[in-house]
Parts: C-alpha cells; sequence; structure tokens
C-alpha cells in the first residue's frame, strides 16, 4: 500500500516515464531534480510497449529517482495513478527503498505475469 506522506516526495521509475520516453512528458512539469538509482527487483517486457516491474522477486532494476515539487506532489501523484493504471489495478504505487537509501515512490506491475518476458540487465532503456 502507499503513503500520501508529503515527506515522501520522490518517485523512481524505470520505463516509459524516463526522460525521453513517451511519458516523460506527464512526469517532467513536477520535477525539480532527479539522479539515476536503482531498486531491488526484476523488470520484464510486457510486449505492449511498456515494462512491468515487480519488486519482490531478485535482481537490480535501473532506472531514475525523481524528487517530485512538495507543492504539486499530490497533484503529481494523481495523474501518475491515472496514467500508470493504478485506478483499474494494472499496477500498484508502493513504497521501496533504492540503493541509495531513499524511500521513494513506484508503480509495480498488478497484472498476471503470463506472457511477460525477462530483462535481464534489468534496464527498459537497454533491452
Amino acid at each position: 500500500m502507499f503513503d500520501d506522506r508529503n515527506d515522501l516526495n520522490e518517485i523512481f521509475c524505470y520505463g516509459t516515464l524516463l526522460p525521453g520516453e513517451e511519458r516523460w512528458q506527464f512526469l517532467a512539469p513536477f520535477v525539480v531534480a532527479y539522479e539515476p538509482d536503482q531498486v531491488s527487483g526484476r523488470i520484464y517486457d510486457t510486449g505492449l510497449g511498456y515494462p512491468a516491474a515487480l519488486f519482490d522477486r531478485v535482481g537490480i532494476i535501473h532506472g531514475f529517482r525523481f524528487r517530485l515539487d512538495p507543492a504539486q506532489l499530490l497533484d503529481a501523484l494523481s495523474l501518475l495513478d491515472e496514467i500508470e493504471g493504478a485506478v483499474e489495478g494494472l499496477y500498484h504505487r508502493v513504497q521501496v527503498t533504492t540503493a541509495m537509501g531513499a524511500q521513494v515512490h513506484a508503480y509495480q506491475y498488478g497484472g498476471t505475469p503470463e506472457g511477460l518476458v525477462d530483462i535481464p540487465e534489468g534496464n527498459w532503456l537497454t533491452r
């Protein structure tokens, strides 16, 4: 489950919300800073043009940690929940700890694992 505490204003992204990817335009207006980071888990290719992450698996997922504007945090999370299908259950916003020790929001896949193809190197951008 997720926590909307105002002090949790970072999100880890690993796929289409990254700079240069198709959904970056939705995240970009809320970002005040970002840097590369990693989380534990596995990333998969859904075959639908976007990845799926499962944070309870052994492995490393490469991505970026984004600090969001605290004044726009709830608006940002609400929009991202809609874009990521959290309302329909396709993804769930959860809290994870990054390799750099930050507590962040992230979106975990909520669908069935059938048809998912493992990305062994853990990086959507180099698949």
